[in-house]
């Protein structure tokens, strides 16, 4: 009885679909598509996801869980040569990009060929919509694909109007931007790519090149959900197979369906949950203000001293991430003046932190997985975008969902402590918090509602499951 079973098991193993999930290796590309993985695997697809890793870069720390038991992780090289230093304002050297969209097909063609003769054969590639070239790479192999977009389809529909002409750059600084489903746009409510100023040209070329092929796959699966960009959605799916499949935030803060699922599961940063933890639980309930700016954004010197000086003229508790390699940005003897308001700490969990009784506020550069993980745990923002999608989410987040403020700059493109100061206040305990909180915790709920079963997302994932579990028989 014992061995029929076991060879049941083995049978059973050998017979389910198998997925390639690839993804650019940045912690804000790999965490989204890494949940996506968890879901299908809970769904019984076999998944195996796929990243690089080079000289350049810190190879993830995947951290096994039951939730990701059941994810195979292959990391393959890029390719690029030792030597490549990474850029403070943008992580990478523009010649990076193109090296990477060289040698990284090449690595990964090589890994499809190998695994097209092992006993478990992929069905079908899903892959980071900034790697189009995935496409034909897995067409070469007869295999299907779909790209998967980690940005908002606000912000894609930004971009593809672009491709298509209905706007042009450079933009004049008085310019309104038109596009349909959308409310009009400002030169500063834009990506930071099209500002006008051509700063980062390779990085525009890139994002861009996402819908060099749009056309052709089956499916465009999106880290959002319909009521969250209803009328955008509507147009784009108008268009094109558009299938939202998140918010990719573990399942614990949401469904609880995929038991374990608390975190998610990778990081390249050193992790330490004690102290912050602890120090959260010592304080009021709603009095304290998170702040975090991501993995990748570098605020310059006086930027960071205005932010810090205008937590101080707050006099809110707060609790701010900064990173290693930008604490010497900060005034001198700050964290020693502010211990006992405030706590500065290189890293910490934000699930975490931002589901903590004592979390009031969430002030944050609005990067796309930061606001989805503001907005499904019900924490109203600060918005203070610095670069790429940021200032379009800034300006939803504040226009269209109602749940923040976003802070403006002054002559000198510089957020000063007395707008930091006020913002802060009006979010804590200014005439409009309480609006902020409702609505929050409407789309917390909203939220939920899309991932759990029979919700817009869940079922997107069952189509998605269902037309590879039948293509495989």
């Amino acid at each position: 009885m014992e061995a029929k079973q076991r060879e049941d098991r083995i049978q059973k193993d050998h017979d389910q679909p198998r997925i390639l999930c690839f993804s650019f290796h940045v912690q804000g590309h790999l965490n989204p598509i890494l949940q996506f993985c968890k879901r299908l695997a809970s769904k019984g697809l076999k998944v195996t996801l796929v990243t690089t890793t080079s000289s350049t870069t810190t190879t993830p720390n995947f951290i096994q869980t039951q939730a990701t038991s059941s994810i195979n992780v292959t990391i393959i090289s890029d390719g690029i040569e030792e030597g490549k230093k990474r850029s403070a304002a943008t992580s990478y050297p523009d010649d990076y990009y193109e090296c990477y969209d060289i040698f990284a097909p090449q690595s990964l063609s090589e890994f499809i060929q190998k695994q097209l003769t092992s006993d478990h054969p992929p069905n079908f590639l899903v892959y980071d919509s900034v790697t189009p070239w995935c496409f034909d790479v897995a067409k070469r192999f007869g295999i299907d694909s779909a790209p998967f977009f980690t940005q908002s389809w606000a912000v894609n529909s930004i971009y593809y109007n672009l491709c298509q002409g209905r706007f042009k750059i450079p933009l004049e600084e008085t310019a309104v931007v038109s596009i349909p489903s959308m409310p009009p746009l400002k030169l500063n409510d834009l990506p930071s790519f099209l500002d006008g100023t051509d700063s980062y040209p390779t990085l525009l070329k890139w994002v861009l090149s996402r819908f060099s092929n749009i056309e052709q796959p089956k499916w465009l699966f999106c880290n959002t959900f319909d009521k969250l960009e209803d009328e955008v959605v509507k147009w784009m799916a108008s268009k094109f197979p558009v299938k939202n499949i998140g918010p990719t935030i573990p399942s614990m803060y949401l469904d609880k369906r995929l038991q374990n699922d608390k975190d998610y599961g990778l990081s390249l940063f050193k992790q330490s949950t004690d102290t912050c933890m602890t120090w959260l639980d010592s304080k009021e309930t709603g009095s304290v203000v998170y702040v975090s700016f991501g993995s990748l954004a570098s605020l310059e010197q006086e930027q960071a001293e205005e932010v810090a000086w205008g937590l101080k003229r707050s006099n809110c508790n707060f609790l701010w991430v900064v990173r290693e390699t930008e604490t010497s940005k900060l005034p001198k003897n700050f964290s020693d003046e502010t211990s006992e308001k405030g706590l500065i700490v290189s890293w910490c969990p934000q699930l975490e932190v931002l589901t903590h009784k004592s979390v009031g506020c969430f002030m944050t550069h609005c990067g796309w997985n930061s606001t989805l993980e503001a907005l499904c745990l019900g924490v109203p923002m600060v918005a203070m975008p610095q670069w790429s999608d940021q200032p379009t989410n800034s300006k939803i987040v504040e226009d269209v969902w109602q749940v923040g403020v976003r802070v403006r700059v002054n002559e000198k493109g510089i957020v000063t402590r007395e707008e930091i100061e006020a913002c802060i206040r009006e979010v804590m305990e200014g005439e409009k918090s309480e609006d902020l909180r409702r609505n929050s915790e409407k789309w917390k709920e909203l939220a939920k509602e899309a991932v759990d079963e029979g919700g817009s997302s869940d079922r997107n994932i069952d189509e998605f499951v269902a037309k590879i579990m039948c293509s495989s028989l």
